[in-house]
């Protein structure tokens, strides 16, 4: 059974974040817009007690195919980390970087004595995959090259996105990630797993409507949406590096994390699933809540 404080996040969480069914891709395309415009592209630190005393920020410009976007980099004050974590944000592709992404990234620097670099590239349905996702490879390839160790992480889109990064690195050549960690990532945009339905009705967070209309604004088109740039569990997953990946079954994601495990054993490639029953998106990133603390332990023993 699930413990009393995932319960009771279980319920609070999307109704804190407002989560409902597609209306129509109209009206949540003006949506978002409207959002996106009235929403500073800033790091939000607010979770993060004394964060201006305890960690330095560079910021890095990059320029994607329709403009620039801002990189952050973040390190514990006083060191000068060798290993890199690359962090991936979620947020379905149409939302940037929220305070629990920054607190769980610089609970990771410290533990770890990390670099943090946490891109927060343009959204949907303003842009594409293509408007970041090459010079963010770039980005990668840097750090691979200038760290003893470069791990790329990310949760929910940022899940996926970190996997399609991965297979871009490996494709490309050179230094590789040495790890990498998921959390209920999305793999598969043409939801093309026939359990997806059924495990969405039971997920009172992510709703399959919006998941949709957000896979096709991401893809841009609909030939990309099987690439393994945009649905990364339906490439070839071979020569990857280790991977952690965590997911609850209250989560519309389960089966693309299940077709990922079953892929991966078919690849041989060293994937380690971690799947709670009835836990709920992102479990991991929830605060007080021992499912999120044993899945830390697990996170630690496995990047040590």
């Amino acid at each position: 059974m699930p413990s009393r404080r995932h319960q009771l996040l279980a319920w609070a969480v999307p109704r804190l974040r407002k989560a409902s069914e597609l209306e129509s891709p109209d009206v949540e395309r003006a949506r978002l817009e409207e959002r996106h415009a009235a929403t500073p592209r800033t790091l939000p630190t607010r979770l993060v007690r004394g964060f201006e005393k305890r960690f330095c920020v560079v910021t890095e410009v990059l320029t994607g195919a329709s403009g620039e976007f801002a990189s952050y980099g973040i390190t514990p004050r006083g060191t000068d980390p060798r290993h890199t974590l690359l962090y991936l944000h979620g947020g379905g592709y149409v939302s940037g970087v929220d305070p629990n992404h920054v607190r769980y990234a610089t609970r990771l620097a410290v533990e770890l004595g990390a670099r943090v670099v946490l891109p927060d590239y343009p959204l949907a349905p303003e842009h594409t995959w293509r408007d970041s996702h090459p010079v963010i490879a770039d980005l990668a390839a840097r750090w691979a090259e200038d760290s003893d160790r470069l791990v790329i992480a990310g949760d929910s889109a940022g899940g996926g996105y970190a996997l399609a990064l991965a297979l871009t690195l490996r494709d490309r050549g050179g230094p590789q990630p040495s790890h990498l960690l998921l959390h209920s990532p999305w793999v598969d945009l043409t939801t093309s797993t026939p359990e997806t339905a059924e495990f969405s009705a039971r997920d009172p967070w992510l709703f399959l409507g919006k998941l949709q209309a957000y896979a096709a604004w991401w893809a841009g088109a609909p030939d990309d949406l099987a690439r393994p740039e945009v649905s990364p569990g339906l490439g070839d997953l071979g020569g990857l590096p280790p991977a952690l990946m965590f997911c609850g079954t209250r989560d519309t994601l389960a089966p693309g994390c299940r077709l990922l495990e079953r892929r991966a054993a078919e690849a041989e490639w060293d994937l380690t699933y971690v799947e709670v029953a009835d836990l709920i998106h992102v479990y991991p990133l929830l605060p007080f809540v021992p499912e999120a603390d044993d899945a830390w332990r697990r996170t630690l023993e496995f990047l040590r």
